[in-house]
């Protein structure tokens, strides 16, 4: 790669450890740098996972005083984000790179319609008016081992969607839901990362570049981030998701 092409990596994962941070969905920054960067769409892939970890546990260590009780039902869920983990980085693998060609355009475009539609889904969310029943902790197990599998195989708005389901069937308060979610989110990425670091093609210059912006844009995210503006943030997510769709579907 060219110096050009490792400052853009940089840049992008500053970009995306504020926007992990501030509003989610950050990979709708990496993942079109990666594929302008020159790299293929699935080791793209593997990259931005491998890259962006880092960040999603300093947000779960940052977030850990917020994760609510019981620790079982935290380690169950952290159990299912592991196993579906597992099996998103697996299929990634184990199925043929047209695969993820064909169907990266259709995740890249649910993931810029999960960022434009967050600040509704959070009205919604708020608004909400009658408890989750006890019984839901089936359903939310559930709900967070199949985003985990979508995490493991893209990840690309898997906060916001992993956020929708946990606080229609939890009782805790936003805040709380949100400690737990970054840390089973945190959990999925370490572990479809550590997958990834054993089995696949890893490009690790990419992956030290990533990494490096995504931490100090962590960092960055968590000082400041509540004195920036959300929507501004949002905008440019779409954005970029938009370039990064178009530039996926023409090649």
């Amino acid at each position: 790669m060219t110096a050009g092409q490792d400052l853009l990596l940089v840049l992008a994962g500053l970009a995306a450890g504020v926007m992990n941070t501030v509003v989610g969905s950050g990979t709708l920054i990496t993942f079109p740098a990666l594929l302008a960067a020159g790299l293929p769409p699935v080791t793209a892939n593997v990259v931005n996972n491998i890259g962006l970890a880092p960040g999603s546990l300093s947000g779960a260590v940052g977030y850990r005083d917020q994760v609510p009780p019981p620790l079982r039902r935290t380690l169950v869920l952290g159990a299912a984000a592991g196993l579906g983990a597992v099996a998103g980085a697996l299929l990634l693998l184990v199925l043929p790179s047209i695969v993820f060609r064909a169907v990266a355009p259709a995740l890249i475009g649910l993931a810029v319609l999960l960022a434009a539609l967050q600040p509704r889904l959070n009205r919604a969310l708020l608004a909400r008016k009658a408890a989750p029943s006890a019984r839901a902790a089936v359903p939310l197990t559930v709900a967070v081992l199949l985003t985990s599998v979508y995490g493991g195989y893209f990840g690309a708005g898997q906060g916001v969607l992993l956020f929708a389901c946990m606080s229609i069937l939890m009782r805790e308060p936003l805040q709380q839901v949100n400690g737990l979610k970054n840390t089973l989110q945190a959990v999925d990425n370490t572990v479809s990362a550590i997958v990834f670091s054993c089995t696949a093609h890893v490009d690790w210059t990419a992956v030290l570049l990533l990494a490096t912006g995504a931490t100090a844009g962590g960092q960055i995210g968590a000082r400041v981030g509540r004195g920036l503006s959300a929507t501004a943030l949002r905008v440019i997510v779409v954005g970029v998701g938009l370039a990064g769709l178009v530039q996926l579907v023409r090649g």
